[in-house]
């Protein structure tokens, strides 16, 4: 019997077939026939800074030299402590971290956490969850959960059964249009339901994989307040907005609130391990520790891997390093720059760049999905999603290859646009 591997939400045998990589350094992609592709994408938003990065590298070897891993229950090492203090000194709100495998398992935590802090405090009751329309928080059950049940996961949509469901916010970061509806909507939700209620999460300013927009400041600030009024924890689900993303460390520093509990994962490694943490206030890892049974009761077996904390210890001082701020921001000009002249694109329902995250929406799906080989063969890897053309590409790139991704991306959804306009009118015809 052949065994193949099983791709994520593809057919097997796959189709399409994913192209064969055999290597990858700096910000491209080495194909098995000799190919080499520009990634726009940055593997799904995680190799911030390209591939193979030196530093990264040597911190992974000098590890492995000393220790791979250990099991992280009844015994710990310095990379996951040095670690957990530079995390706590990023977000001190949330000082208390703990890791596990990945980003979908950092959420099922937190989820877990707010649940047993309830408990702790002799309010087992409150165990339900609210989360917003659009919102995605990963694919295991208790993340998929929370996400909106109307997106990537309707074949699952009773995991969603108790999870109370709000509207999205009007989206633009910059939209100055209120959000006085929805809000009371919340607080609606909240006076009927705070009793039940163990925690609101969503991500901040950007909804990623279930949108990917953009919402204001201020309408997280309101959330943050309704949730304090209420006694509901509120999660920032940082996963992918975390690390620069958005034009700041952390998309809730957009504005003046602190989250109850934080998650994070993706690019905490640089793109280079898989590692994840879910961080909480005090008040919650001390509540947990200090009633029945007096510990957390969650234990991943790789959780705080030796190899992937000091590679995220070397990432975070990468970070630091090389003041990405003016990266980040150069990014954000360079494409409002190029993507806002495809606004007037036949077939381009909406452009949007807020960080280091540049989206282009088509008029459908399929149409969104037409960009990605007329990329790859101008030397460009994209993998469009939905209705969304998007760009989540390394923050150091250089000028030729920010030029590249761009002036390709554009002239992609241009030539996907005019076929499709060529094919309205012959039908019509």
């Amino acid at each position: 019997m052949q065994h193949k591997a099983w791709h994520p939400y593809n057919s097997l045998p796959a189709h399409p077939k994913p192209l064969d990589i055999v290597s990858a350094t700096g910000h491209n992609l080495r194909l098995a026939n000799g190919d080499s592709l520009l990634d726009g994408i940055a593997s799904w938003w995680t190799a911030i800074f390209g591939y193979n990065h030196p530093v990264l590298v040597e911190a992974i070897t000098q590890q492995s030299k000393q220790l791979s891993h250990i099991m992280f229950g009844g015994l710990s090492h310095p990379a996951a402590e040095a670690l957990a203090e530079k995390l706590a000194q990023q977000s001190p709100a949330t000082p208390s971290v703990f890791f596990s495998d990945s980003g979908s398992v950092a959420v099922e935590v937190a989820l877990k956490m707010a649940r047993q802090y309830w408990q702790a405090e002799g309010a087992p009751e409150k165990k339900r969850f609210v989360a917003l329309r659009n919102g995605y928080h990963g694919d295991t059950w208790g993340a998929m959960s929370v996400s909106d049940p109307d997106s990537l996961h309707q074949q699952f949509r009773d995991a969603s059964q108790h999870t109370l469901f709000i509207d999205a916010p009007n989206y633009g970061f910059e939209n100055h249009t209120n959000n006085d509806c929805n809000i009371q909507a919340i607080e609606a939700c909240f006076i009927q339901y705070h009793q039940q209620i163990a925690a609101f999460i969503l991500e901040p300013i950007w909804q990623g994989a279930g949108a990917m927009n953009f919402y204001q400041p201020s309408y997280l600030h309101a959330i943050r307040t309704l949730c304090d009024r209420y006694q509901i924890l509120l999660i920032c689900d940082e996963i992918a907005t975390g690390f620069g993303k958005t034009g700041r460390y952390f998309a809730h520093q957009h504005t003046q609130i602190t989250p109850d509990i934080l998650c994070l994962g993706k690019a905490l490694t640089g793109g280079m391990l898989t590692l994840a943490a879910t961080c909480s206030s005090k008040k919650i890892s001390d509540a947990i520790s200090q009633n029945q049974p007096k510990r957390f009761m969650h234990g991943p077996t790789y959780m705080a891997n030796a190899l992937a904390c000091a590679c995220a210890n070397a990432s975070l001082a990468l970070l630091d390093d090389m003041d990405w701020q003016p990266k980040v921001n150069q990014w954000q000009q360079e494409m409002t720059t190029k993507l806002q002249t495809l606004r007037t694109a036949a077939h381009v329902k909406d452009v949007r760049v807020l960080g280091h995250v540049g989206v282009i929406e088509m008029q459908s799906p399929q149409l969104a999905a037409s960009v990605q080989p007329l990329a790859q063969a101008q030397g460009v890897w994209l993998r469009p999603f939905g209705t969304w053309v998007y760009l989540t590409p390394a923050y150091t790139m250089n000028s030729a290859e920010r030029e590249q991704l761009l002036t390709t991306t554009t002239d992609a959804v241009l030539k996907a646009a005019d076929t499709e306009a060529n094919n309205s009118i012959m039908t019509s015809i």
